[in-house]
């Protein structure tokens, strides 16, 4: 699978799993760290950890693997980073403190469905 393929599987996994307000941003213009942040919410600690475990388990059937995770355990913000992109899941108030898309207000964002046509 290549890149966007990767992304795209994650971020419908995430649609049909329920997470809420999912974003994507493109950062390859404005970044060296990869070329798509991808981030959702979910609906309270259980649920971000079950997307991730959602989108893991889907990524690692096609051999797309996640280099490093961080957050689990709290799982108010659980990072997941595919190298190539990198998926952010969040509570509710973890989404808002930190504001990334805000942050990376510089960058492309993609439409949703958009995205996953």
């Amino acid at each position: 699978m290549d890149i966007k393929e990767s992304a795209k599987l994650a971020v419908s996994v995430l649609d049909e799993k329920l997470a809420e307000n999912i974003c994507i941003i493109e950062i390859s213009e404005v970044s060296t760290l990869g070329d798509y942040f991808i981030l959702a919410t979910g609906k309270n600690v259980n649920h971000v950890r079950a997307l991730s475990d959602y989108v893991s388990e889907a990524l690692d059937k096609k051999n797309v693997f996640c280099k490093q995770s961080e957050g689990y355990g709290n799982a108010n913000w659980i990072l997941m980073d595919y190298g190539d992109f990198i998926i952010h899941l969040f509570d509710k108030e973890s989404r808002e403190y930190y504001n990334l898309e805000r942050i990376w207000r510089d960058a492309k964002f993609i439409d949703v469905q958009d995205f996953l046509a």
